[in-house]
């Protein structure tokens, strides 16, 4: 009876688990992963009982609180669930026998352990730095009693029987960022067991105990092996470099057949040299034209000694000459264009150009 009761109890408690995955998003553990856990329990009192399994008034065994070490294997399923195989180990000292509510310092050690399947549920809430979690698990304890007794007398020497066990789990596991895959998980587990186990005595005779709940609190490390690492940062955006300067581009009119500078042409270099020192140049071209009068050998020549003309007028105004480069064009390149032989005073220029 007892057995089939802790069927039906780690039943219940497994049913809530096929509903959660309509209740949380995804779980950050998918795929393989291991975990170990270690901490404190506390194990409540164990009931001694008659030949016939029947408990005895007032009568049970008072347990000191203890050693818990866990060790798991599992796999993350990708849609919330996880299932894991579970070692354990269970540590606590018998503290005091009471017999018929008369308690007698006692003495002893018992010590649990087994293997467990269990099943969880991690719950993504949102936040990167914590996942809760929940599970049940069934499996099988080994629950050795080693010299059991009152200070007068050893009532089991050493004997280990088997029990069916089942137990509930709530946790919540915090990735360190430092090691992808990494968690720190904090656990509260309920174990309980389900059956009598019957220890032989010293003198020939046999004692059992009932049902055993321990109550464990432990902290430990998980491990996914294919958490992915954070992506790097992204790159900094290229710093573009600044846009060159426009060209500034200054005229110099010429009368017709002249190079010689007028008033307004002098006043337009002394512009064109002064804003120059205002400006990151690289260079300074004077490129010199005529118009369509004359013969395009003689054009060539006139506009060279236009653009000379210039070229002299700013270096008295302080640009350095070997900034200035000076190019002559002749009539080609026609400001306002013309047929061959017309006098156009717009196409008898020179242009400063600051790059």
């Amino acid at each position: 009876m007892k057995l089939r009761s802790a069927l039906l109890a780690a039943s219940m408690l497994a049913a809530p688990l096929l509903a959660l995955p309509t209740l949380a998003q995804a779980q950050p553990v998918s795929g393989l992963y291991v975990g170990a856990g270690v901490g404190y329990n506390i194990e409540q009192n164990v009931n001694v009982k008659n030949v016939s399994g029947s408990k005895i008034s007032g009568t049970h065994l008072s347990m000191d609180g203890g050693f818990v070490g866990v060790g798991s294997v599992g796999y993350g399923l990708g849609n919330g669930l996880r299932l894991e195989l579970q070692g354990d180990y269970y540590n606590n000292g018998v503290h005091q026998l009471t017999v018929s509510g008369f308690k007698v310092p006692a003495r002893g050690s018992e010590q649990k352990y087994g293997v467990m399947v269990n099943a969880l549920y991690d719950f993504d809430i949102g936040m990167p730095y914590l996942y809760p979690y929940v599970g049940v698990g069934v499996g099988y304890q080994w629950i050795n009693l080693r010299g059991l007794g009152t200070e007068g007398a050893t009532v089991v020497n050493n004997g280990t029987k088997g029990v069916f066990a089942y137990q509930a789990i709530l946790g919540a596991a915090v990735p360190l960022p430092a090691i992808p895959g990494l968690s720190l998980t904090a656990e509260y587990r309920f174990m309980g067991t389900a059956g009598n186990r019957k220890y032989n005595t010293v003198g020939g005779g046999s004692v059992k105990l009932g049902d055993e709940y321990n109550h464990s609190f432990l902290v430990g490390l998980r491990y996914a092996f294919n958490v992915a690492p954070p992506p790097p940062p992204p790159a900094p955006a290229p710093v573009a470099a600044p846009a060159p300067a426009p060209a500034r581009t200054y005229l110099v009119f010429f009368d017709w057949d002249k190079s010689d500078l007028t008033t307004r042409a002098r006043q337009i270099i002394s512009e064109a040299a002064q804003n120059s020192t205002h400006v990151k140049y690289t260079a300074i071209d004077v490129n010199g034209y005529t118009d369509t009068s004359g013969t395009p050998a003689y054009n060539m020549g006139l506009s060279l000694r236009r653009a000379n003309t210039v070229a002299a007028e700013l270096v008295r105004d302080g640009v350095p000459r070997n900034v200035i480069a000076i190019k002559g064009f002749g009539e080609t390149h026609l400001l306002v264009p013309t047929g061959p032989g017309v006098r156009e005073p717009q196409n008898r220029r020179v242009e400063i150009i600051i790059q």
